[in-house]
């Protein structure tokens, strides 16, 4: 009697709309035998896909690559994209979907691009990590999706860790052109007269091609994106100084008020600092 072959396996996270997740998992899975896929108008989160065994010839961007085994692709939102198994034999995949109010920022503090292709040795643990992460959701009870997120967090920690960017993918040439203007805004993201001005001069870039830049590779404008950085410096705050006044933390997360900063705070996290802080639902 002929046995069953391997059966797609498929988890998607819970999702609070009353309290996201910074760094939400939306879906994990493996698919024993890839279907082709044509997205015109990209996927709605970010999007990683890895071969785990045979070979995809996926298109992005204008380019068209092999996905072989030992490598993955992950795409931000929004992006146009193809992929198919190379010659019509098995691809086997393993794929994730994520998203967040601070999944851009997390990515660049990791030195991950999207779009990006990455590639990793034989002996990096990129291989196995979601198929056991797979696994381990499977089996688990996470009625909040906090698992999730982790194995989320964990996968990309690794990939920024193991897996190195293809030679060809510019966008990587892009965020090294970025890093020390990153780094400066961690230093900085206190101070409230920070400005598209001032972020341009420590790229040497003009405002215009900074603006691409970012939007290019975190789909936000680099105030959208200071903005990310000061709200992540304000959970933080919240919670290692839990009897600080909301104007001190205002003041020390960059903000110039604290109308501003709760007002901006709620809409990113759809929370309340108060609320936030003392953990309520």
């Amino acid at each position: 009697m002929q046995q069953p072959g391997p059966r797609h396996r498929r988890i998607v996270a819970v999702e609070l709309k009353e309290r996201p997740l910074p760094l939400r998992l939306e879906s994990l899975g493996f698919n024993p035998d890839q279907e082709p896929f044509h997205r015109p108008d990209g996927y709605s989160v970010y999007h990683w896909l890895q071969t785990v065994s045979g070979e995809g010839r996926i298109e992005w961007g204008g380019r068209s690559e092999t996905l072989r085994s030992g490598s993955g692709l992950l795409l931000p939102p929004g992006a146009p994209h193809r992929y198919r198994s190379a010659d019509d034999s098995i691809w086997k995949t393993v794929y994730m979907t994520f998203s967040g109010g601070e999944a851009a920022a997390l990515l660049a503090s990791l030195g991950l691009a999207a779009p990006g292709l990455y590639r990793w040795e034989e002996e990096s643990p990129l291989g196995s990590l979601l198929l056991g992460s797979l696994g381990q959701l499977e089996a688990a009870s996470d009625p909040l999706g906090l698992e999730a997120s982790q194995q989320a967090y964990r996968f990309l920690l690794a990939l920024g860790t193991y897996a190195s960017a293809d030679a060809g993918t510019a966008v990587m040439q892009q965020l090294r052109q970025l890093e020390p203007l990153l780094a400066w805004l961690e230093a900085n993201l206190h101070r409230p007269a920070v400005g598209l001005d001032d972020m341009a001069a420590q790229a040497g870039v003009s405002g215009r091609r900074l603006n691409t830049l970012f939007r290019s590779l975190f789909g936000l404008s680099p105030y959208a994106y200071l903005l990310r950085l000061r709200i992540r410096r304000a959970r933080e705050l919240l919670l290692s100084r839990p009897g600080a006044p909301l104007r001190a933390i205002a003041q020390d997360s960059g903000f110039r008020d604290v109308s501003h900063f709760i007002a901006t705070f709620r809409r990113l996290t759809g929370d309340t600092p108060d609320r936030f802080r003392s953990g309520r639902p």
